[in-house]
């Protein structure tokens, strides 16, 4: 049985806090593990009657270049994931969407963070923008079904959010395009 020993704030940051817990593990040692703590995240397929996927394109400094991913953002304090989904589509793609399917939900990096993601199918775009945050700086791209999922399989999207949601979005697309 895991028994947690102790637990301390010991970095509190603008998206996330770190924690450091001491734990007893079910041999009898105890161990210190830092802990990301966060507040969740919303990933979004954005979907046009055209069948198009809306992408963005954006530098990730952890990675040291752009990335290409769907939107997503992260949840303000007690925010429900839809309202969040609504406002990240409008600031990162200046769409809204008249329909939020909920298609799926995980973990980002279980052995590390807190961070839970929902996930969701965008459908009925229409333009509604919201002005991006101020340190967002994106291009839409905007990029096929059938293209999107072979640049997944070839290896050419590296982004976890992104792979896990078109993994979600796949069977639930081939059986409605």
């Amino acid at each position: 049985m895991y028994k947690p020993l102790s637990s301390e704030i010991i970095y509190q940051g603008r998206l996330f806090d770190v924690r450091q817990d001491i734990i007893r593990l079910p041999d009898s040692n105890s161990v210190q593990l830092d802990i990301v703590e966060h507040n969740g995240a919303v990933t979004m397929l954005p979907l046009d009657s055209q069948g198009t996927i809306w992408f963005v394109r954006q530098y990730r400094h952890a990675a040291g270049r752009d990335i290409l991913e769907l939107p997503a953002g992260t949840l303000d304090h007690n925010e429900k994931p839809e309202i969040c989904a609504q406002r990240e589509l409008r600031e990162e793609i200046g769409m809204s969407a008249e329909n939020l399917h909920k298609i799926g939900e995980f973990y980002l990096a279980p052995g590390y963070s807190t961070e839970y993601m929902y996930v969701y199918l965008a459908t009925g775009l229409h333009p509604d923008p919201l002005e991006n945050d101020a340190d967002e700086f994106l291009t839409t791209e905007l990029i096929p079904v059938k293209r999107a999922f072979e640049l997944a399989d070839s290896g050419a999207i590296q982004d976890c959010k992104t792979l896990a949601t078109l993994f979600l979005a796949r069977s639930y697309l081939s059986a409605h395009l």
